[in-house]
């Protein structure tokens, strides 16, 4: 059997053997509802979008608490159109990997219609007319956080943003000026309201996606190709409103092991590929089951009824206090650990090492002694639950194929955040020392450890890419196994407030973050050794 509508429609009974969950709906009489008036638009066609956002919509559909779909839109790599959607008549397999050990496999439907934002393809004029429907509520996207940079690391304009700047939104080729050139049809068609709603999963991404489309307007403007009432447009929250949202789904590449068992199903065609742009894509998505998606009310032409499918709104500032509340503490602390200390320790897989008593340890420590004690109860999402379900349901499941490799990248750019807020929280606090905090500067430590590329067998290990490499690795390089005095070669890295959020010599961690990692570099078996002594 392929994926495709007919398929799915002429050999119904044949795949409910199987047990995939159908669209119980009329997938072109939905299509015909939505072109005519669409009240969804999402841009960024990856993984999280097909697991979550468009599964959300698909339930909705089943339950029949809708009869609207949704309308993707990809301006980065076209390739994920033809290669994901239109070759499947834009259906995905959705195989939710359960921690119990079973598979749901969901054949997810909502999905009308796949658009590449291409000024050269016909999909471009489709979606000018899509956005200049007075239906349309909500523009979202998922097109990760550098998809709304309009200056580079050094507060540069790129060229290809700077030359969309002069030319206008009938001329501009970059995602965000495409982007812009549709809500300036929207303008033009009446100022009718809408929301544009970033998931990205960056903190405060409202404002972010806000900075991009104001600085597209007013540049438009100062440069008189465009209204000069749009940059006022799009500054009005009545009319155009910016929300911040908090997103939480692991949704990791398509897995050689789901496509073993699609392959055992009987299903054909389930190869992923590498498109040009490296983006990997399938027929189908895999992901854990938890999900969270907490995004602020704020709505100028009403919105989908997607509380009725999980999705949390609230108030501003409570998707603040839940985003601290996970990137903080509850989850994204307690998964750079596993990466630092996996990858020291031969791991290949997060959900092995949850079957490591000292890395369980290690993280339940960081998370329920040292993390949970600062963190703000948002209401919504309660902080120790949230935890529990991390380290009971979440990290080890065994069927997801995520990696400490994979976690490790970038760890110089999360430290400050995942680490540095709860030292400084402790700093401000009147019943809590920071020197109550043992196993965070523990992994600090271990982030140095990792970054001599030496495992604990002291074999040699590649690091995972990271922009900083080329600054930090120097720092250690000369540091030989069996080391004691590392004073003068650390003190450059520990008391770097950039990466770590604090001096932490300032604050009373460099020494013990130095001692914790003398130790860790005594012998073949320090690191666990190490853990035993200070988790055990």
């Amino acid at each position: 059997m392929k994926l495709n509508q007919r398929s799915i429609l002429e050999n119904a009974a044949a795949w409910e053997k199987l047990g995939y969950s159908l669209p119980k709906y009329d997938r072109e009489q939905v299509k015909k509802n939505t072109l005519a008036n669409p009240n969804w638009i999402h841009f960024g066609a990856g993984n999280i979008f097909r697991a979550f956002q468009a599964n959300v919509l698909n339930n909705l559909l089943n339950e029949k608490k809708t009869d609207i779909g949704l309308l993707v839109a990809e301006g980065f790599d076209y390739e994920i159109i033809d290669k994901a959607f239109k070759s499947f008549d834009d259906l995905t397999i959705y195989m939710k990997l359960c921690c119990n050990g079973t598979v749901e496999k969901n054949i997810v439907g909502s999905v009308v219609e796949s658009l590449r934002v291409d000024p050269e393809n016909s999909d471009y004029e489709t979606l000018k007319e899509l956005f200049r429907k007075p239906s349309l509520q909500m523009v979202s996207f998922t097109i990760t956080e550098k998809g709304y940079a309009v200056v580079d690391g050094n507060g540069n304009t790129p060229a290809g943003i700077e030359a969309d700047f002069k030319v206008g939104p009938d001329k501009a080729t970059s995602y965000m000026g495409k982007v812009c050139a549709m809500l300036y049809e929207r303008f033009k068609a009446g100022a009718l309201p809408v929301a544009m709603v970033s998931m990205d999963n960056c903190s405060h991404n409202g404002d972010k996606l806000k900075a991009a489309v104001v600085a597209f307007a007013k540049n438009w403007c100062d440069n008189n190709v465009c209204d000069k009432g749009f940059l006022a447009y799009v500054e009005d929250e009545k009319k155009v409103s910016f929300p911040w949202s908090m997103i939480d789904k692991i949704t990791p590449r398509p897995a050689d092991s789901v496509m073993d068992m699609l392959v055992k199903d009987g299903i054909e065609d389930v190869d992923f590929v590498k498109t040009s742009k490296n983006t990997f894509v399938a027929p189908f998505v895999n992901a854990e089951e938890a999900e969270y998606l907490v995004i602020e009310d704020s709505f100028p032409n009403g919105r989908p009824k997607l509380e009725e499918g999980g999705v949390m709104f609230t108030k501003r500032e409570v998707v603040d206090m839940v985003e601290r509340m996970k990137v903080c503490t509850c989850l994204n602390p307690l998964h750079t650990a596993l990466a630092i200390y996996g990858c020291l320790l031969g791991y290949e897989k997060i959900s092995d090492e949850m079957k490591d008593s000292e890395l369980t340890k290690l993280i339940k420590t960081i998370g329920y002694k040292e993390g949970l004690p600062v963190v703000t109860d948002p209401g919504i999402i309660n902080p120790k639950e949230f935890i529990d379900t991390v380290v009971e349901v979440r990290l080890p499941n065994p069927f997801m194929p995520d990696t400490p490799q994979r976690i490790a990248c970038d760890t110089s750019q999360k430290l400050a955040i995942r680490f540095g807020e709860t030292i400084k929280a402790y700093e401000k606090s009147e019943n809590l020392k920071v020197s109550d905090l043992k196993l965070i500067p523990l992994v600090f430590a271990g982030w140095a450890r990792y970054l001599m590329g030496i495992d604990d067998n002291l074999n040699k290990f590649e690091l995972s890419p990271d922009p900083l490499l080329e600054k930090v690795v120097p720092m250690v390089e000369d540091i030989k196994i069996g080391d004691t005095d590392v004073h003068s070669r650390l003190e450059k890295l520990f008391s770097d407030a950039s990466i770590f959020g604090v001096n932490l010599y300032e604050v009373g961690l460099g020494e013990l973050s130095e001692n914790y990692f003398v130790e860790l570099i005594a012998g073949k078996g320090a690191v666990r050794e190490t853990l035993k002594k200070y988790v055990g």
